[in-house]
């Protein structure tokens, strides 16, 4: 009998020595990917902005100097629309394109992207995260990052007006783990005028589920035409 007691005791106490491991290492693995601020920048709730290391690159031509408008304007001219396969795309077309920054967005965006441009350093990069409940009770989130290197702005998106069903009461409660949604539907991005992307790249990161599409705009240019006054 004791010795069956002690059986049992060994291997309940190897079983949670084990959990324990597992957990230290899911921990570490989350902690290795989360981005890490270094300046915050704007946080209001869930939204937030702030600045990080960039791991792609040492070389960004930061700070810059941009307005709050012209930030606003090339927000403006994204454009994103969800993949179709094949047979989708032959019964019902191409997804309609639809802005990726809506007006209400731009307003928090453009500020808070502004200010960190003039305070980023060449070796750091903006994040942005924007999030809201929407009328159907779920939160609605929009991720990425912004630089700028030479001529080109680079914006990624990981994440486009992707709903996840809601936690606890996301408006009360901040987060402190990330939160893990859904699999949310493939997406394409570009900028309009198309004729100012000078790249685009698809992709997903290692150790990381999030889509990540990457725009670099030749951004001068692309304001010199969204703001020129028409002709009289």
């Amino acid at each position: 009998m004791k010795n069956r007691n002690f059986t049992e005791s060994h291997r309940a106490g190897r079983i949670a020595r084990v959990l324990l491991v597992v957990n230290l290492a899911v921990m570490t693995g989350c902690a290795s990917v989360s981005p890490v601020p270094e300046t915050v920048i704007h946080k209001s709730g869930l939204n937030q902005v702030h600045l990080e290391k960039d791991p792609d690159s040492v070389s960004n031509s930061h700070p810059v100097s941009l307005s709050q408008s012209e930030v606003g304007a090339l927000l403006r001219g994204v454009r994103v629309w969800k993949q179709r396969n094949l047979i989708h795309r032959l019964y019902a077309g191409e997804s309609e394109r639809t802005r990726g920054f809506r007006n209400e967005e731009v307003k928090i965006l453009a500020p808070a992207l502004a200010n960190a441009l003039e305070l980023a350093s060449p070796d750091q990069r903006i994040y942005f995260h924007l999030s809201h409940v929407t009328e159907y009770g779920e939160e609605e989130t929009t991720s990425g990052w912004v630089s700028i290197r030479g001529n080109l702005l680079y914006l990624t998106l990981s994440e486009i007006h992707d709903r996840h069903s809601p936690g606890a009461d996301i408006t009360k409660y901040d987060r402190v783990l990330p939160n893990v949604p859904e699999q949310a539907p493939a997406f394409s991005v570009t900028f309009e005028p198309e004729e100012y992307v000078a790249k685009a790249r698809s992709g997903w990161r290692l150790f990381t589920p999030d889509q990540q599409e990457e725009l670099q705009i030749r951004y001068r240019e692309a304001l010199d035409a969204l703001t020129k006054s028409p002709k009289s």
